[in-house]
Parts: C-alpha cells; structure tokens; sequence
C-alpha cells in the first residue's frame, strides 16, 4: 500500500485472486477496492462483509472441475438412464441446509440417485459415472452458494439444476447460462412434488437442445496452458475490458474530489446482489 502503484488509484486498477472464500481475510478492509477475482460472491455476509464484493468491480471465476471431460465420443455413447443426480455432503451451514431439506424430498423417488460421499478416494470414479449416466445434476448451495460440482456437470455433459438463490455465475455478461442450465428457487425447490413434476415436463428436445448447448460451452470453462480462445483465462480478459470505464472514472474522481464534498454511492448502500430464475430459453 506504500507503492506508488496502488497510490495512484488506491488499488483499483489492481487485481487480486481472492478464489478461496478465507483469503485475504485479515486484510480485506484495506483491499477492497481492487478488482477481487472470486469463486463465490455470497453477498448474504456468511463470507464476504458488505461493502468488499460487488459484481461492478469483481469477477466470477469457474471451479475447476474434478471430473474428466465427456468429449463428443463420449456424449455419443453416454446412456443417461438417471433423471436427476446428486453426489456429496448433505449436511451443510447457512444457505447449504437446503440440501438435507432437499433430500428428505427426493429420497427414493423414482428416476432420482442421491448418494452421501466426498471427493476423496473414490469419490471422483463415483461421481464421474453418476453425473454421465444422468439427464439433469442438481447443484443446491453449499456453504458457499457455488461449487465444483456446478462445472464437474457441465464437463458430464449433465445439465445443472441450480437451487441457489444468491448465486452469481462466471462471465455472465458473456454467457446466456439459460441454454445449458435450469435454475429453481428454494421455495418451489421444497415444495411436495413440485421439482419431479417440473423435470418431468421439459420435453426431449429442450433436453438435446441443452446437452448440445453444453458441449458448445463447456470449452468456456476448461483451464488451459496455453490459454484458448474463448476459455476461461480469456474471458476473464473481455470481462476486464469492460470494467476498465468504470475504474477510470472512480479514479479520477478520487484525484479530485475536495475535503468536504459529498460521499458518492458506495458497494456499501448497494442491495445484496440476487439472481433471479429465468425462463427457459
């Protein structure tokens, strides 16, 4: 914070890889106006305190995946015989609890594969083979309101059913995440029979249409070295290009504005960032 780097703009034309929700935690009031990359926003505070991320400056970045990918030859012959597919912790804290509460729901139902496990040994084979054998991968928050699991169903060619209500997606200014993933609210998650019912009616070619999407996207959020056109490590790029205006701004208005003048709207007085489900497409 003595460089005359950070100086000239009190950070903000700096960026910082925050892709752990503990990062940087004992130094984040200091910090918080550069451009934080991160794999969660959670603005609901279990995390983050108000006023640190805020999508104006911040970017969501993808998990890696844990699975394989399920390229065009494997998609080919992939028998999906499941029609929803859940693998992981069922016990989780703040918005995560959705998840027990999801399982005593689906339990048991026809057509439905719940399984308790981690991604510890054998747990990447179990998942792996889960997730290709499934129509749709249901991704309920966790402890944060992302996961790996979210992109181990994309790369499955599975598509994600997202039961998370502060969620906030990577490149979302870029990517339309309604062609390759179906997004409910808690409240019509947890109602008797609604999810069944409403997996139940999407018809099959909605179905190929999404699988088809996902295997256009998927490239979207594989990490490489070297980078590819349109992978991650450039989009993260075309993101930034587009926060550049906004950081100009707020830096020269901090070189000029004079002792007394009045405060501007911070992240501070801004409302907690949602996402709302949106039709689909």
């Amino acid at each position: 914070m003595g460089q005359p780097a950070w100086n000239r703009s009190e950070g903000r034309d700096h960026i910082l890889p925050v892709h752990h929700p503990w990062s940087f935690k004992s130094v984040r009031k200091f910090m918080k106006k550069a451009i934080w990359l991160l794999p969660d926003m959670d603005s609901t505070g279990n995390w983050y305190k108000p006023g640190q991320v805020y999508l104006e400056k911040d970017l969501i970045l993808p998990y890696v995946a844990n699975l394989d990918l399920c390229d065009a030859k494997c998609l080919s012959s992939s028998r999906r015989t499941t029609l929803l597919f859940f693998r992981g912790r069922l016990k989780r804290n703040a918005g995560g609890k959705i998840r027990a509460k999801l399982v005593e729901e689906l339990r048991g139902a026809d057509g439905v594969s719940i399984e308790e496990g981690t991604a510890g040994e054998g747990g990447k084979e179990a998942a792996q083979s889960g997730m290709r054998k499934s129509i749709f991968c249901l991704n309920p928050a966790g402890d944060t309101p992302s996961s790996a699991r979210l992109f181990d169903a994309i790369v499955s060619g599975c598509i994600p059913i997202i039961v998370s209500d502060e969620l906030e997606l990577p490149f979302e200014g870029i990517l339309d995440y309604r062609k390759i993933a179906l997004f409910v609210s808690s409240s019509d998650a947890l109602q008797p029979g609604w999810l069944l019912s409403f997996l139940k009616s999407v018809s099959t070619a909605q179905i190929k249409e999404m699988q088809a999407n996902l295997d256009k996207y998927v490239r979207h959020f594989l990490y490489s070295h070297p980078a590819q056109p349109l992978g991650p490590e450039d989009l993260v790029w075309r993101m930034m290009a587009g926060k550049l205006v906004n950081i100009k701004l707020h830096t020269r208005r901090s070189q000029r504005v004079v002792k007394g003048s009045r405060s501007v709207c911070t992240c501070e007085c801004r409302s907690p960032n949602a996402t709302s489900p949106g039709p689909l497409s």
